[in-house]
């Protein structure tokens, strides 16, 4: 659809506006779940991605969820006070941070899976759309990855 004069710059036209407010729906829909664990969606996010690779450096972390250093280094702090998480210096290289998860954090996968698959139905319609491989593209791009 190509776009031209007044029609550019309504509202109902701007993609970015589409996936802000449909990211924001989303997430609003998780928080009630999320809630209930202690974890906001950001935090459950990190979870995410530890409970699929657990000693991840803090710069892996931060690409992988495209969030910078200073967006996440307070999280990591809040979630290790919580006692979902350590991080620790690598042995190897004392410049680089690992995460690791703690036996709290490791138990908390089941609870969040059996919680979050209250969400089901919505997710499931999202995963098994064209949608979704469209954004996981879009992100590729996006992120020039």
């Amino acid at each position: 659809m190509d776009l031209s004069g007044d029609e550019l710059l309504k509202l109902d036209n701007e993609v970015g506006f589409a996936l802000y407010a449909c990211s924001k729906g989303l997430i609003r829909k998780y928080n009630p779940v999320l809630e209930g664990l202690g974890l906001t969606y950001t935090s459950y996010l990190v979870m995410l991605a530890l409970w699929e690779r657990d000693g991840i450096s803090v710069s892996e972390l931060g690409k992988k969820l495209y969030l910078d250093s200073g967006t996440l280094t307070p999280l990591l702090k809040k979630m290790e006070k919580q006692g979902l998480l350590q991080r620790r210096r690598d042995e190897t290289d004392e410049r680089v941070v690992l995460i690791l998860l703690t036996p709290k954090g490791r138990a908390l996968q089941a609870k969040t899976e059996r919680t979050v698959s209250a969400l089901g139905k919505t997710l499931r319609l999202l995963r098994e759309s064209s949608l979704f491989t469209d954004l996981k593209r879009l992100l590729d791009e996006l992120y020039e990855l």
